[in-house]
C-alpha cells in the first residue's frame, strides 16, 4: 500500500473511533430482494416481524448451512465453500501471468469496511502479477454507476469486482458490464445473476440464531431478554432479528423489550438504564450487532448490576471487554475475510479454473473456548478479528496494530 493510501486509512479509522456507527457491520442496504409471497415472519414483534423481510425456507437453509463442514483448506477459511455448485470459466481465461482488477466498492463509511478493503489489498499485493484499481463510490448509488461504467469500458480492466452500494438500483450497472467482462459481486447481491459467481458468508437469519440460542441455552426460563437493534427494514438486520424471535417464542424466555439504538452508545446506555428501571432486572440482551456491546455492559455497570449474558461482534472492544469483565458472552460474525476471496476468484476465473457459481463462505461464532485465538490486545478497538489477514503483508501494522 502507498503512503498517502496508508494515510487515508489511518485518517478513516481515527474518524470511525470518534463517529457512531448507525448501520450493521456490512451496511446491507434495504432494497434486497423479496421474498416469495405468502412468506410469514415468526410472531408480532411491530417492526421486528415484517414479514417482507422472513422466508422460511431460506432462514432453513441458513441455519442448515451453518452446522456443516465446508469444503477447502481448514486454515484458510476465505477459500473454503459450502455447498459449492462448481462452473467452468474456460471463457474468461487470458493469456500471460499478469492480470489487472479492478473493483467498485460501495465505501468505506464504517470500520468493519475499512478493515475489509485493507484486507483485499494486501491480499492483491501478494500475488505480484495482479495489478489493483479501487474506486470509491462513497456511499452514493449514482456515483457506484458511473464508476462501474468507467471500470467496465476501460480496455485494462481483465475482471471487475463489485460490492454494491444497494441492490436493485445497481443491478441494472452490473448487468451491463456483465457484457463486457468477468464480474464478481460479494458482501450485498443484486438482482441478476450474470456475474460469475456471488461471494458472501452464510447470512443474517446464521447469525441472529446464534445469538439468540446462546442465550436460550444460557439464561434460567422465565428470565428477561432485551433486544438491541440498530434500526429498522434493513434486509439482514431484519433476518437476524426474524431468526432470533423465532427462537425465543419457541422458548421460556420473555422478551421484554424492542430497542432501537441507531448504533449510538449514548443511545443504548439510556436503553438498557431505562429497561432496568422498567423490568427490574434484565437476564440477558440479545443484539443484532456488536457496534454498541461495550456501551450496553457499562450501562450494566453504572446501575450496579450484574452483566447478564450478552451477544455481541468480533470488534476487539468487545472481546477485550469479555475477557476482562468475565462475561458470559457470544459472538457471531460478520467475516472481514471475505474481502480476500474476490480476489482469489478472479485470479482463478482469468486462469480459467472452476469457482461456484455462488460462493458461499463459513460464518464463524466466537464463543468463550475460541476467545483466545481472536482477541488481540496489539489491534485497535474497532478492529475485526475475523479478517483472516494475519499472513497477509504488512500485517499488523497496516490495521493499525502494534508489533
Amino acid at each position: 500500500m502507498t503512503r498517502p493510501a496508508l494515510a487515508v486509512l489511518a485518517t478513516l479509522l481515527s474518524a470511525a473511533l470518534l463517529t457512531p456507527l448507525t448501520s450493521c457491520s456490512s451496511d446491507t442496504p434495504t432494497d434486497g430482494p423479496s421474498p416469495p409471497a405468502g412468506s410469514a415472519a415468526p410472531g408480532d414483534g411491530g417492526e421486528a416481524g415484517d414479514a417482507a423481510f422472513f422466508e422460511r425456507a431460506e432462514y432453513e437453509r441458513q441455519v442448515a448451512l451453518a452446522r456443516e463442514t465446508p469444503e477447502g483448506p481448514a486454515d484458510r477459511p476465505w477459500e473454503q465453500m459450502l455447498r459449492p455448485e462448481m462452473i467452468d470459466t474456460g471463457e474468461y481465461a487470458i493469456p500471460g501471468g499478469e492480470a489487472h482488477l479492478c473493483f467498485s466498492n460501495a465505501g468505506v463509511f464504517n470500520p468493519w469496511r475499512q478493515v475489509g478493503l485493507r484486507t483485499m489489498e494486501a491480499e492483491a499485493a501478494g500475488h505480484e502479477e495482479v495489478t489493483l484499481t479501487v474506486l470509491d463510490a462513497e456511499g452514493q448509488d449514482d456515483k457506484q454507476i458511473s464508476d462501474i461504467q468507467d471500470l467496465s469500458g476501460r480496455q485494462d480492466c481483465d475482471a471487475l469486482i463489485v460490492s454494491p452500494n444497494t441492490t436493485a438500483t445497481l443491478t441494472p450497472a452490473v448487468e451491463e458490464a456483465c457484457g463486457r467482462l468477468p464480474v464478481i459481486v460479494f458482501d450485498r447481491g443484486v438482482n441478476t445473476d450474470c456475474p460469475v459467481t456471488f461471494i458472501h458468508p452464510v447470512g443474517g437469519y446464521a447469525y441472529g440464531a446464534a445469538a439468540a440460542d446462546f442465550l436460550v441455552d444460557t439464561v434460567e426460563p422465565g428470565g428477561n431478554i432485551l433486544a438491541l437493534r440498530i434500526s429498522p427494514g434493513v434486509d439482514v438486520l431484519e433476518n437476524r432479528w426474524s431468526a432470533a424471535e423465532l427462537a425465543f417464542e419457541e422458548s421460556d424466555l420473555e422478551v421484554v423489550d424492542v430497542e432501537f439504538t441507531e448504533g449510538d452508545p449514548a443511545t443504548t446506555k439510556s436503553v438498557v438504564t431505562d429497561a432496568i428501571q422498567r423490568h427490574g432486572h434484565i437476564d440477558g440482551v440479545w443484539m443484532d450487532s456488536g457496534a454498541t456491546s461495550v456501551a450496553a455492559v457499562e450501562a450494566f455497570e453504572d446501575a450496579g448490576e450484574e452483566i447478564p449474558p450478552i451477544t455481541g461482534e468480533d470488534q476487539q472492544d468487545f472481546l477485550q471487554a469479555w475477557h476482562d469483565k468475565d462475561l458470559t458472552a457470544i459472538a457471531p460474525t460478520y467475516p472481514t475475510f471475505q474481502w480476500r476471496t474476490p480476489v482469489i476468484a478472479a485470479l482463478r476465473v482469468l486462469a480459467g479454473e472452476e469457482v461456484p457459481r455462488e460462493w458461499r463462505l463459513p460464518q464463524p461464532t466466537i464463543t468463550e473456548d475460541t476467545l483466545p485465538r481472536y482477541l488481540n490486545p496489539a489491534m485497535p478497538p474497532l478492529h475485526y478479528a475475523m479478517c483472516g489477514c494475519e499472513d497477509l503483508p504488512g500485517y499488523p501494522e497496516d490495521w493499525g496494530g502494534e508489533e
